[in-house]
């Protein structure tokens, strides 16, 4: 049998299971067994895999840290394109309708998971410190080509712009935020540095 083909199909349906076991049931209903159901596979194929659920859970949380490199190119790239609020407002509802809200809840209530986590990633939340990366090197593009100002502090505004997002998006029991609540946020962290009026 191609066992590393197996492997990989494996943690894939096993990674994808976790991400709809945790948006249903949060991080307390994530546990090997339920992965394992949503998955349809038995509870032995994810010990077979990994050394144990935390080991599990360490490789699903920087798997999907991983993912975000898609929507880092996806923001870089409309640097100088539309409007910087409306590429800011797309950029963090992408971020935070992923399954980024619910990993970050996942490592606040994992004690071990977060032990773990910080052998490979010794400062922050993973998920949120990737955010900030990533909209900190759109502001600076966006920075040095004009659209905002040049005094503008990047790496105040990152943070700002991605501790306001999280908080509008972190109760999972009522509806997601719509666009003009996100935009309204946005508006308000960067709204003195614009260099046009949004449109």
């Amino acid at each position: 049998m191609p066992t590393g083909v197996a492997l990989r199909d494996a943690r894939e349906q096993l990674f994808d299971a976790a991400d709809r076991v945790l948006f249903r049931d949060g991080p307390s209903g994530l546990t090997s067994r339920a992965v394992t159901a949503e998955a349809g596979v038995a509870k032995g194929v994810l010990h077979r895999h990994f050394a144990d659920f935390d080991a599990f859970l360490a490789d699903f949380v920087m798997d999907r840290i991983d993912r975000m490199d898609s929507k880092a190119a996806a923001l870089l790239g409309s640097a100088g394109t539309g409007t910087v609020v409306d590429n800011l407002v797309g950029a963090l509802t992408a971020v935070f309708e992923s399954v980024a809200v619910a990993i970050v809840s996942l490592i606040t209530f994992r004690d071990d998971l977060r032990a773990r986590l910080r052998e490979t990633w010794p400062a922050g939340v993973p998920v949120l410190t990737e955010a900030v990366i990533m909209i900190t090197s759109y502001l600076t593009v966006e920075r040095a080509i004009g659209r905002i100002a040049d005094d503008a502090d990047v790496d105040v505004l990152a943070p700002t712009l991605i501790g306001a997002a999280h908080l509008l998006f972190a109760d999972r029991e009522v509806p997601r935020p719509e666009a003009a609540a996100v935009r309204r946020v946005v508006l308000t962290v960067i709204g003195g540095v614009l260099q046009q009026p949004p449109e």
